[in-house]
């Protein structure tokens, strides 16, 4: 079986020590994309459009300070400990994306702290462009051929020359496709349902799906940790687990609570 032979230049062009990569044009172009989506979200609920130039900054250094302090300490944390001054080398690659959440997450309280703005309507409606991102971050992944799923003799799979000459899972795309459909899914409810459902509903909602999916995605997947567990899950698994548990959590809490102000808007 003949299989796809992937073999791009992860650089768009280099100028001497300069380079110009795909990933970095994905995922600075991602947080792009997310700033229009957030202005106009802004501008649909009457919020002043001014603040997201703002809230970018806010954002993006909050995802990439927290997805290189996961990589280190959660990946390799042996090399990291031993080489502290290599964690400072973002364009050395490596970063976890349950460490970029948990640093927007902080970013984006900081940022409600400081503009007097609600955190929760905040984090809810960064779950849309929030989705896009991770999309657009798994993309930049295949173009790196980077993250490569484990061997495979299916009809799709890829051989992913820079990286051996085997067939294997196209396991970027998996989750880049995955997340899109939760992007486009987030976006639909948010235009259905009323903007205090969507408050309460969407973080939950993200965490349960984009989680669920990159836990059995992970599966397909070829070790990241510079480790081996003696258990049945990989470490990405590990750090999805809890995420999962509170997005299960918080999406019952979202229905049982828009059950219970049913019979009281009824009422009015």
């Amino acid at each position: 079986m003949e299989h796809f032979i992937w073999n791009i230049d992860p650089n768009i062009f280099t100028f001497g020590p300069l380079q110009l990569r795909w990933y970095g044009v994905l995922f600075v172009g991602s947080f792009f994309l997310g700033l229009l989506l957030m202005q106009w979200i802004y501008k649909r609920e009457n919020r002043d459009p001014a603040e997201v130039d703002s809230l970018l900054f806010y954002v993006m250094a909050g995802a990439v300070v927290g997805a290189r302090l996961m990589h280190c300490l959660a990946y390799e944390p042996d090399f990291y400990l031993s080489h502290p001054l290599e964690i400072f080398k973002v364009w050395n690659g490596g970063l976890a994306s349950h460490g970029g959440l948990l640093g927007v997450l902080l970013a984006l309280w900081i940022f409600a702290r400081r503009h007097n703005e609600s955190y929760f309507w905040l984090i809810s409606r960064m779950t849309i462009p929030g989705a896009l991102s991770a999309f657009f971050v798994r993309s930049g992944n295949f173009f790196n051929s980077e993250i490569v799923g484990k061997p495979a003799d299916l009809p799709w799979a890829i051989i992913f020359q820079r990286y051996d000459m085997i067939p294997r899972h196209p396991v970027q795309l998996y989750e880049a496709f995955a997340y899109l459909i939760l992007f486009a899914l987030l976006l639909w409810l948010y235009k259905r349902l009323s903007f205090s459902f969507s408050t309460r509903l969407l973080p939950g909602l993200f965490l349960v799906y984009l989680f669920t999916a990159r836990f059995l995605l992970e599966y397909t997947k070829t070790r990241q940790a510079d480790y081996t567990l003696d258990i049945p899950f990989s470490t990405g698994q590990l750090l999805s687990l809890p995420l999962i548990l509170i997005g299960a959590a918080w999406v019952l809490w979202a229905l049982k609570t828009e059950r219970s102000q049913a019979p009281e808007r009824s009422k009015k």
